[in-house]
């Protein structure tokens, strides 16, 4: 049983992320059940320290024919009875969908509380579309749902989206429409309440809607289109686990959800694609790729299933802790939250 944060905020930000969340999973399955072979996403759930610090329900997609991998992660983490911690509690909705069908664009979304121990909270909002077939419409109709919703904020999250998702090794960011605020706190909590929750609910209508055109407008691929997004799924997988922040941070603090921290990894990547960065990378960063080939299966296509996933997660906490400076080279927005030390 998982013990819930106590502060009237915790609570609020608990309730928005619980509704985004089975908004999403409703609407997805809506998409399965007209589109592929009606498996629903299954719960699976996880405590932090046996649930007395909180922990975590994600719903994970079944529908081979429609979804790569997909998960819809909730998770809430709290120290209500550790005054020596720094933050109180975090909260957030982490999405990650990648479609079976290459025209289909993957979407990430993430939008959290945090809570300091003293009483200061923010937001991190994030929404990125990310294409292994670039389809200017697609970016077009994406780009102007997260304008209309942000407002006054549009610019700003696109400069810091941007920034965040940019791969300096390789000259090209991650997908093509990024948006990320972090820090974001105006003094009222309700008003930021709200715009979190229109935000969220503005990234999950249009990637809706956008699945289902490309679904229904191509309902067939080529080979040579699930090759280029194999080598996609390997660029994200890189991305994710060589400059993600938030990525980085989770794995670090604890290692009591590393499957549902890994569940942004597509089903299967180009290893060979992946040894061919090495070279590109920055010291000590080399010796993190090299440590990424060896925990992936010597296969082509190379299957990243759960045993390799856990072996991704460790190599990654494994490489952080032996070369702790390397963090400054992860990407980041406007400002660096000091997570791992807020769990400290």
């Amino acid at each position: 049983m998982r013990v819930e944060a106590k502060s009237p905020e915790a609570k609020i930000a608990q309730t928005l992320v619980d509704e985004l969340q089975t908004y999403f999973v409703e609407k997805l399955n809506d998409i399965s059940a007209t589109l592929g072979n009606s498996q629903v996403f299954e719960a699976v759930e996880w405590g932090r320290d046996g649930g007395v610090h909180g922990g975590g329900v994600r719903y994970e997609a079944r529908d081979e024919t429609i979804f790569n991998r997909a998960s819809v992660n909730v998770s809430q983490v709290h120290y209500d009875d550790d005054e020596t911690k720094k933050l109180s509690s975090a909260t957030a909705i982490s999405t990650i969908i990648h479609p079976n069908n290459p025209h289909v664009p993957s979407m990430h979304m993430h939008i959290s509380w945090t809570q300091m121990r003293e009483g200061k909270g923010y937001w991190r909002i994030m929404g990125d579309l990310n294409p292994s077939i670039k389809n200017d419409l697609f970016k077009k109709e994406f780009d102007l749902a997260l304008h209309d919703a942000a407002g006054a904020y549009g610019d700003e999250g696109r400069a810091q989206g941007n920034r965040y998702f940019n791969i300096p090794v390789l000259g090209r960011t991650r997908g093509v429409s990024h948006f990320y605020l972090e820090d974001f706190h105006t003094g009222d909590f309700e008003v930021d309440r709200d715009f979190a929750y229109k935000m969220g609910k503005a990234i999950i209508d249009v990637y809706i809607s956008i699945t289902r055109q490309a679904l229904e407008h191509y309902s067939s691929y080529l080979d040579e289109h699930k090759a280029l997004q194999l080598d996609y799924h390997t660029l994200y997988l890189f991305q994710v686990l060589t400059l993600d922040r938030g990525t980085t941070s989770g794995l670090l603090v604890h290692d009591q959800n590393d499957i549902g921290i890994m569940g942004s990894i597509p089903s299967h990547v180009n290893r060979e694609l992946l040894a061919s960065w090495v070279e590109k990378m920055i010291k000590p960063q080399d010796v993190l790729v090299l440590a990424l080939l060896d925990a992936l299966p010597n296969q082509m296509p190379t299957p990243v299933e759960v045993e390799t996933k856990k072996k991704l997660a460790s190599a990654v906490r494994s490489h952080y802790k032996r070369y702790p400076d390397a963090l400054s080279m992860q990407a980041s927005g406007n400002v660096v939250p000091p997570t791992v030390d807020n769990h400290q």
